[in-house]
């Protein structure tokens, strides 16, 4: 069930049997010269969803589309939050989705940059509750989709060279697998991207003109992300089941 898609008799309804909810999460940022703006927010509603044509039961919540992207803001259509602003945003929509009945909260993310705000959250979450001395009414778990079993190795065999950490072959790939008729080329120069840290802005830009690091998205193709969206779609609904049917002390 996708919550955008349904009623809310029809939520009201899943509500009674069903007390989990996938949350798909990423980013609209720059992904090289090839690589679509919203890389990290489709990757993981790709899966997401293609996840819940398999499981009727499984329910996704919208994707939550906007990130942790200021040190792409110097490539034209990045989009970025503060720390601050995402992590009150994320605050909202667990309020939310806990308010209507929602007890298990799975953030299925699709940009490494996310990470330490998403957790900060979580943690700052949490500390509410235990300042009130009392025991928060849900659970929230974090997953990034090329975490998921088997993902992680298999994009590995298919891309032992130039997968890199940022515009990789296998996010391209998925993409591709999904929007075949937004598949885009260009020369990749140098073939390989240089590697090195992550700071502001203009920095970012000076060290990796084209925006890649480290990879060599020339290598994805539709055929391979087919191949990696098989393989974590089952991975994800066995996570999904394990976490809700997580035994609390």
């Amino acid at each position: 069930m996708l919550i955008h898609l349904s009623s809310w008799p029809e939520i009201d309804a899943r509500l009674k049997t069903v007390k989990t909810v996938v949350v798909p999460i990423g980013s609209n940022e720059q992904h090289g010269p090839t690589g679509l703006l919203g890389t990290d927010w489709l990757c993981p509603e790709i899966i997401a969803h293609a996840a819940e044509q398999q499981d009727g039961q499984l329910v996704v919540a919208p994707t939550f589309n906007i990130g942790m992207a200021q040190h792409h803001l110097a490539f034209a259509g990045t989009i970025s939050l503060r720390p601050s602003t995402f992590m009150a945003a994320i605050t909202d929509w667990v309020n939310s989705l806990s308010r209507h009945g929602f007890e298990r909260i799975y953030f299925l993310n699709g940009h490494g940059g996310n990470v330490a705000t998403i957790e900060a959250t979580f943690a700052e979450i949490y500390a509410e509750w235990s300042f009130l001395e009392e025991r928060a009414p849900f659970v929230l778990k974090l997953r990034n989709w090329w975490d998921l079993p088997g993902v992680t190795s298999l994009c590995n065999r298919m891309f032992p060279t130039g997968h890199g950490m940022h515009a990789t072959p296998s996010e391209i790939a998925v993409t591709q697998a999904a929007y075949p008729d937004h598949i885009k080329t260009a020369s990749y120069e140098p073939k390989i991207a240089p590697v090195g840290p992550i700071r502001d802005a203009l920095d970012y830009r000076a060290r990796f003109p084209d925006g890649r690091i480290g990879s060599d998205p020339a290598q994805a193709s539709p055929e391979k992300g087919r191949q990696i969206i098989d393989a974590a779609v089952p991975a994800l609904l066995k996570d999904v089941a394990d976490f809700a049917a997580e035994v609390l002390p």
